[in-house]
């Protein structure tokens, strides 16, 4: 999907803060977290609800790795991938201390000890946590050995509600209004279980960790807010009147892709301009609540330049086959959205020195070039050549557009809108049902 671009994160952190060793308590509605500048994290028992395979979530943590540290609280169990017990965890002495994992010839190493197995599945006791490279998680971790048996995958298989958790706060501020955050958690309940039934089945995982799906930071996003919007939306879906999409709703109603983004600019994208898919609730909508929200320098982003070279080589290692054109030495718009105050082009073509011509989808340029989207924060922007370099200038807005303006949300929660009504607005033509 490749299809999030927002960095709220360096705004968090009001109640985060160590400057001093205060004892800060967070009593969540499920799932409280008790931090101590003098003491091990305590957690609160991980919620065994809805754990159900439809209902549980693999979350790609790392892929292509030969090495990885995790440790856990307390007990722990491992096992084979038929399911049988690899070795009793009383052999193992370094209960809440970092173990070395490892892999050779599809064989794992934990803790310094050798597995004839190249899939092994974590499962931690109550309650119910365990820690990947410093970032704690709730749920089990599956290690599974790659082809080549020198990398392999690490994966968490956590329930859907506790995901959320942790999702949710990665992806909204927590200080905002709740009805913002419970709109949020239910477009990322919807998102997640749609892209679970729609490739989870021809792959190991449903989701991954960062914006290719959607931002997924585990226990240390979790707060009192953010649990109480999973919890108030438990089982809330958004579904859609169209046939043939992956879902299990009623005759004619299915899940859809609930796309959102940090701030559309004042407009939102249709989909099908975007990604290529067309569904009824993600046409594009007027936004006039993001401006207020949004920071100046996301609503209105400065300018960025690269030089050609640059996105040559960006370009042509992504799209092998446009290294017909040669060096790129134009881009221009030929296709865009044009709405009162500005415009979101959704189509460029990029002429080279070969004098050959080929066409790309904006958004697809866009992450080419800054696959973090920091620099070009949207194609809700002008192309031109400025002494020689690719500039994108007089931008707005910060992401792809699609579906919610996160931004947006809490502008709406702001004037006494709930989290349907805000949900409605976004994803027009939408219902919201209760999938468990």
């Amino acid at each position: 999907m490749w299809f999030r671009q927002f960095r709220w994160r360096k705004d968090f952190g009001a109640w985060r803060t160590i400057g001093n060793c205060l004892l800060a308590g967070l009593v969540l509605v499920a799932g409280a977290v008790f931090f101590s500048c003098h003491e091990q994290m305590v957690v609160q028992s991980t919620p065994q609800m809805n754990t159900e395979q439809p209902f549980m979530v693999r979350v790609l943590l790392a892929d292509d790795v030969n090495h990885c540290t995790i440790k856990m609280r307390g007990g722990f169990s491992l096992f084979n991938s038929d399911g049988s017990v690899l070795i009793p965890e009383t052999i193992f002495t370094e209960r809440g201390q970092p173990m070395n994992v490892g892999v050779l010839g599809g064989e794992f190493t934990i803790g310094g000890r050798r597995f004839a197995a190249r899939e092994i599945t974590i499962s931690p006791d109550d309650p119910f946590t365990f820690v990947m490279d410093g970032n704690e998680f709730r749920g089990k971790l599956l290690l599974k050995a790659n082809v080549d048996g020198l990398t392999f995958e690490a994966i968490n298989i956590v329930p859907l509600e506790p995901y959320l958790a942790g999702v949710v706060g990665a992806e909204m501020p927590d200080r905002w209004e709740t009805e913002a955050l419970k709109a949020q958690a239910i477009a990322a309940r919807t998102y997640c279980l749609y892209n679970k039934k729609k490739f989870g089945y021809t792959r190991d995982w449903d989701v991954a960790r960062t914006q290719a799906s959607q931002v997924y930071l585990g226990l240390k996003r979790e707060s009192a807010s953010v649990w109480r919007a999973v919890n108030e939306t438990s089982g809330e879906v958004l579904m859609c009147e169209q046939a043939g999409l992956p879902g299990a709703g009623a005759s004619g109603e299915e899940l859809f892709p609930a796309y959102y983004s940090s701030s559309c600019g004042g407009h939102t994208e249709d989909a099908k301009n975007v990604f290529g898919d067309s569904f009824g609730p993600l046409g594009g909508v007027e936004c006039p609540y993001c401006r207020a929200v949004a920071r100046p320098d996301v609503f209105f982003w400065p300018m960025a330049q690269f030089n050609k070279e640059t996105v040559t080589a960006a370009v042509q290692k992504k799209y092998p086959q446009l290294k017909g054109l040669g060096d790129i030495t134009y881009i221009s718009a030929v296709k865009q959205s044009d709405y009162p105050d500005f415009s979101r082009i959704t189509m460029v073509k990029l002429t080279g020195t070969n004098d050959k011509s080929e066409f790309l989808r904006a958004e697809d340029l866009r992450l080419t070039i800054d696959p973090a989207g920091n620099r070009i924060r949207s194609v809700a922007c002008k192309i031109a050549l400025i002494e020689g370099k690719f500039a994108f200038l007089a931008g707005r807005g910060f992401g792809h557009g699609v579906g919610m303006c996160q931004c947006g949300a809490q502008g709406m929660a702001m004037q006494s809108k709930t989290a349907s009504e805000i949900l409605q607005h976004y994803y027009p033509g939408s219902k919201l049902v209760k999938a468990y």
